[in-house]
């Protein structure tokens, strides 16, 4: 069990000031057990953006700040932590903490439910038998398939082969297991090699490694299959424990969350969790995260119940969260720092990370809908949101 964090401090005089600011990050250090130079604003070496950018002129700078504490039942036990979050929201990373802070006391458990990266190389054939034919084939190949892909990775392997004729058209379903990284390039890369490999097999007229592209796009296939990391967080919140910190009772959650249900419905979207975006966007900049897999992760469901009790059972389902804790930007300058803040970093870090996302988004969409209940939210972003241009800036007076 983890040992239980402060509240995070905060000055009411000037919580943006030097001395704010420096003991918020000596507890982050301290909960890291090491120090955090680049989150101090020490220069990140150019070398070490080697493989991930091209042209370097250097680093953006967006302000990364600390929700929580996050208490939660994960895969590796309760964990408690301050979750790192990169954003020019003003009011966010509040709304965040107080959604965490219902949390606390209500059991709150995140597991990942599945794992595996989906590619879907497309294979054409003169028509509909000769593609009926070729989906025959990739069955018994599947060996072959997955010779190919050990060929290329020590830590990743194909796990699932699935042919979908379509006419003459065949949608080749590949499943990779990737470890603790999004391993889009190994897949990639692995799904290359099985497509030309059948294509020789089957005497296919044309192939394209991503013919049916589901990648950095909402999509009902990866809603419904899951891509990535397959996540679900739920708590059970005490009544009085709502009333407390949100000042809404569970059954203002449950209408509202009908309401929205039908605007969704409407909408037609893949998305039914209220501000996931948000969230991730601001973990991902923070961990150092292809924020394009955005667009997939935050696709999703909330669910809103009155328990028997009285109770509110909230729940949050991310069916495609695609992130990782080695490779691509995770271990460089404030991501590495900020995934060790999380305790998730490097090999073995990734299951928990996503259950941490997991947790974070239903904590997020707990007090955004909240506010909107209560009719706080437009006054909570004019008290914290007002980064605006002063008046020496428009050279004019305000009006």
């Amino acid at each position: 069990m983890s040992v239980p964090l402060p509240p995070i401090p905060r000055r009411r005089d000037d919580d943006h000031g030097p001395d704010a600011v420096r003991e918020r990050i000596e507890l982050c250090e301290e909960v890291a057990g090491r120090p955090l130079p680049f989150l101090r604003g020490a220069t990140v070496p150019s070398a070490e953006a080697r493989g991930n950018v091209e042209n370097l002129i250097g680093y953006a700078q967006v302000p990364i700040g600390i929700a929580g504490p996050l208490r939660v039942d994960t895969s590796a036990g309760i964990r408690e932590v301050f979750v790192p979050m990169a954003t020019t929201e003003g009011a966010m990373i509040a709304s965040y903490s107080r959604g965490m802070k219902a949390l606390r006391g209500a059991s709150a458990r995140a597991r990942v439910l599945s794992e595996s990266l989906s590619q879907h190389p497309v294979l054409l054939y003169a028509n509909a038998e000769t593609c009926a034919r070729a989906a025959e084939i990739a069955r018994e190949q599947v060996p072959r398939m997955e010779e190919l892909t050990r060929s290329i990775t020590t830590h990743g392997r194909l796990v699932g082969v699935k042919p979908e004729p379509i006419g003459r058209r065949l949608v080749l379903c590949l499943s990779f297991s990737t470890g603790d990284a999004i391993g889009i390039n190994m897949a990639a890369h692995a799904a290359e090699l099985c497509s030309a490999h059948l294509a020789e097999c089957t005497g296919a007229t044309d192939r394209y490694v991503h013919g049916e592209d589901v990648e950095k796009r909402a999509n009902t296939r990866a809603s419904i299959e899951g891509r990535g990391r397959t996540v679900v967080c739920d708590a059970t919140i005490p009544r009085d424990e709502l009333e407390r910190v949100l000042r809404v009772t569970p059954e203002q959650l449950v209408a509202i969350h009908r309401t929205y249900s039908f605007g969704f419905a409407r909408l037609g979207t893949e998305n039914q969790l209220v501000q996931s975006a948000n969230g991730l966007a601001g973990v991902f900049v923070a961990c150092g995260q292809d924020v394009a897999y955005v667009t997939e992760s935050a696709t999703g469901a909330l669910d809103f119940e009155v328990t028997p009790n009285g109770d509110c059972y909230a729940s949050a389902y991310l069916p495609s969260l695609l992130v990782g804790t080695v490779g691509g930007g995770s271990a460089q300058g404030t991501a590495a720092e900020c995934l060790a803040l999380l305790g998730v970093a490097g090999t073995g870090g990734a299951n928990v990370f996503a259950e941490l996302i997991g947790a974070t988004v239903l904590a997020g969409d707990l007090s955004l809908l909240a506010s909107f209940c209560t009719h706080e939210f437009i006054a909570a972003h004019e008290r914290l949101g007002r980064n605006r241009p002063s008046t020496a800036a428009r050279g004019g007076d305000a009006t």
